[in-house]
Formats: structure tokens, C-alpha cells, sequence
């Protein structure tokens, strides 16, 4: 059995779980405006959770390519009430932020996850997250959301991944964060093209066995599924949910989607016929 500690509950990686996202943001790539709203949110939200997600994953911030960074205090306006409203629910909670100020104001609200999409590189965000007991997904990028897709460039795209993985990942350890405490994404479509998303999709098991640790894709509705198969973002549910299949078969433990009920439904199959 392989368990992540993260926050109030022990989550057992042997078996891959679904994380769902809960925008709460006006401008999000996929679903930007349709749950800004407290009520809006805590409904999808509730309906995710219906769906079968094991992890809920709030965000006050668009980081998609191209977004405007949010201000510290709209984006914990945006999502602590969320937060607390979902707290009672028998879910963990993951608050995905880069800004150590938002983290701190949500674990204070109850999160069990910090899902940071700049591997706590923000002043203070280690030390805070070494002061407590949630989870922590340190994820890549090569850049900001604003540039980060002009014009991104590697050498070797799986390896210096890997490294840059594997040096937070240590900078954590050092800090006194324990390593069942720990999760990394290598980041598809941050800072990455076709090419190297697709190296890295490929290279999911190798990463896990680089970093000892679990790993967390999120490829849901993304552009890469686009210019794979050529669908516009509304058509892309069908290629998310085999992305996500396919990621768990390559050794992801935990996938980031939009289409909790379709992707829960597709691994229970998996798993079954595999």
C-alpha cells in the first residue's frame, strides 16, 4: 500500500484517484465564469463529488497561457468562502495557488492539499507548508502563464524535468516536509509544446522512478488533446478521459479532470478488463 498523508486523511495510491477541479475563476481555459459564484461552485463542487472525485481542487487563479495574475487578496476572496463551505464534506480539499499568502489563508480554512504549480518557489511557502501537516503537489514549469508558451525550449525535456523535480522535491525534504507528504507533476502545457508534452506523457513511469514519488497528471481538455486530434476545447471530454486511462497506465496515481463521472467510469473498466 502506498499512502499519501495529506492533511486530515491517508489516501491509498495502490489504486489511482480522481481529482476534480473547481474553477472559481472568471477566466479559467476550459470552464472559466460558470462556477465564480459561491453557490455555482459548492453545487459543482457537490456534483463532482457525486461523480466520484477523491480529491477536490479549488483555484482562484487562471494559469493558463496567457492569464493575468490575480491579486492576492481577489483570489483569497474568491476562494476561502468555497473552502469553508466544502470543509464539512468527507473529501480532501486541495487549493491550487503559487502564492504562499492564499495557501496559508486556506489551510486555515481547512485544505488538505496545496497543489502549487510553482513547486513552492514563492518567499516562505516551504517553510509554511513544513509547519503543517497537508499534502503537497510540486508541480514544473518553464516560465509564467503569461510567456510561458512563445517559445519553450529543452535539451532533454524528461530529464531537466526530472532535475528541477527532484532539487524541490529535496529543498522540501530538507525543510522537514516528509516524503508520504509529497506529490509532483511534470506540468503538461506549462511551458512545454507538443513534442515535449508528448515525451513526457510517455516517460510518466520513468519520472515516478527518478523521484520515488507518486505522480499527478493533469492533461484534461488541454491543447495537446487538441492538436492530437484535432478537436476545438468543447469536443476534447472524449480524449481527456482516455488521456487520463492512459496516463494511470503509464503510473500516474492521481489524474486532475474536468469529467469526473466519464473518467471514474472509464478506470473502473480498466481496471476490470485490463
Amino acid at each position: 500500500m502506498s499512502l499519501f498523508s495529506c492533511g486530515r486523511f491517508q489516501l491509498d495510491l495502490s489504486q489511482p484517484k480522481v481529482m476534480g477541479i473547481v474553477n472559481v475563476t472568471p477566466d479559467s481555459f476550459s470552464d472559466g465564469g460558470q462556477h465564480d459564484t459561491l453557490v455555482h461552485a459548492v453545487a459543482h463542487a457537490e456534483k463532482l463529488l457525486k461523480d466520484g472525485a477523491d480529491i477536490l481542487d479549488v483555484g482562484g487563479e487562471s494559469t493558463r497561457p496567457g492569464a493575468a495574475v490575480v491579486a492576492i487578496d481577489e483570489e483569497i476572496r474568491r476562494v476561502i468562502p468555497v473552502i469553508q463551505a466544502l470543509s464539512s464534506l468527507n473529501v480532501p480539499l486541495s487549493i491550487d495557488t503559487r502564492k504562499p499568502e492564499v495557501m496559508r489563508a486556506a489551510i486555515e480554512a481547512g485544505v488538505d492539499l496545496v497543489n502549487d504549480i510553482s513547486a513552492l518557489e514563492g518567499q516562505g511557502a516551504i517553510d509554511l507548508l513544513a509547519s503543517t501537516q497537508v499534502g503537497i503537489c510540486l508541480m514544473h514549469k518553464q516560465g509564467d502563464p503569461q510567456t510561458m508558451q512563445i517559445a519553450p525550449t529543452y535539451q532533454d525535456v524528461v530529464l531537466e524535468v526530472g532535475q528541477y523535480l527532484a532539487k524541490r522535491i529535496e529543498l522540501a525534504l530538507n525543510s522537514g516536509v516528509a516524503a508520504q507528504r509529497i506529490v509532483a507533476d511534470p506540468g503538461f502545457g506549462f511551458g512545454k509544446c507538443l513534442e515535449h508534452n508528448i515525451a513526457l506523457f510517455q516517460s510518466i513511469d520513468l519520472l515516478g522512478e527518478r523521484l520515488g514519488l507518486p505522480i499527478l497528471v493533469g492533461v484534461s481538455r488541454k491543447k495537446m488533446l487538441g492538436e492530437i486530434t484535432g478537436q476545438e476545447l468543447r469536443e476534447r471530454m472524449l480524449s481527456s478521459v482516455v488521456a487520463a486511462v492512459l496516463a494511470v497506465q503509464k503510473g500516474a496515481s492521481i489524474v486532475r479532470v474536468h469529467d469526473v463521472r466519464e473518467t471514474v467510469d472509464a478506470l473502473k473498466l480498466w481496471k476490470v478488463l485490463k
